[in-house]
């Protein structure tokens, strides 16, 4: 068997470089967006439409971060409705996809197939389409100007993604632990508890993880037409607050932004280790 190092030496230095140049390309692409608008955020309005346009903002200053506050008053309570949605609809979504996801990578019955696909043409339909009947059903369910308003549309759009991701991952996971625990006896709930969570934890916390954050980034639409109170508004609802009949206020927007995805980075910043060692397990062979 080769060591480690020898495959990583097989690469010519002119291989490596265009390695690190095609890695550098990539990131320019993805965070240069970041960055300007990090930088919009730190110019005075003043100077964002200025001849010539300047990268680096000259007297640049985070008044924009203490302004932002006194022009959307209750902005912190649209980051936490943002946040506690997405945790609530995370939660429900795991307590639903765990179950599913294990009875489609393990039981072989009369259309799985066929009902994995309608899963997945479920993503296939953009929000706006079903806003009509969506807003028909709140309405008789009496869920308007509600948090369940807000949630309930969103575990259903992301359910179906999360259990082809959580299926994959479980499918990997060898069949013979279930036999082994199915001759002591054990249900199959206890063999899903007990043996199949505690290896399946990094996919769960992949699913976790992707479904809070796609919570969080899809609220717009459906607060905007489902909910016309402050206090459940969301996020995207309070920058949106920051386009004016007659201007929009740019740096304040980029820092509200900003501001606003911190719950969301420090989320993932504290489970990043259990997003990389889901992605990575299956990888290498044992």
């Amino acid at each position: 068997m080769k060591q480690p190092h020898l495959l990583i030496n097989r690469y010519k230095w002119y291989e490596i470089i265009g390695i690190y140049v095609g890695i550098l390309v990539f990131l320019t692409f993805v965070l240069a967006p970041f960055v300007e608008g990090f930088l919009v955020s730190l110019k005075p309005l003043s100077q964002l439409f200025s001849s010539p346009y300047r990268f680096i903002p000259e007297n640049g200053s985070f008044e924009a971060y203490r302004t932002m506050w006194i022009s959307v008053p209750g902005f912190a309570r649209y980051i936490f409705n943002s946040f506690f949605i997405s945790t609530v609809v995370t939660a429900v979504v795991l307590v639903l996809v765990i179950p599913a996801s294990y009875a489609f990578a393990r039981f072989e019955f009369r259309g799985a197939g066929l009902l994995l696909a309608a899963f997945l043409a479920v993503n296939m339909f953009s929000g706006a389409v079903l806003l009509i009947p969506l807003f028909r059903l709140m309405r008789s369910l009496g869920l308007l100007n509600t948090y369940f308003a807000i949630m309930v549309p969103g575990v259903a759009f992301l359910i179906p993604s999360a259990i082809w991701l959580l299926r994959t991952y479980m499918m990997r996971i060898p069949r013979e632990l279930d036999e082994a625990a199915f001759v002591d006896g054990a249900s199959q709930f206890y063999t899903l508890r007990r043996v199949i969570l505690p290896i399946a934890m990094p996919g769960i916390m992949v699913v976790a993880i992707t479904t809070f954050i796609g919570s969080y980034a899809q609220q717009f639409i459906f607060a905007l037409t489902f909910n016309s109170k402050t206090e459940f508004a969301p996020l995207p609802v309070g920058l949106f607050a920051y386009f004016g009949r007659q201007e929009v206020v740019w740096n304040e927007l980029m820092a509200a932004s900003f501001v606003g995805i911190a719950p969301a980075m420090i989320v993932i910043f504290f489970l990043q280790r259990y997003l990389v060692s889901g992605l990575t397990a299956g990888a290498v062979k044992q």
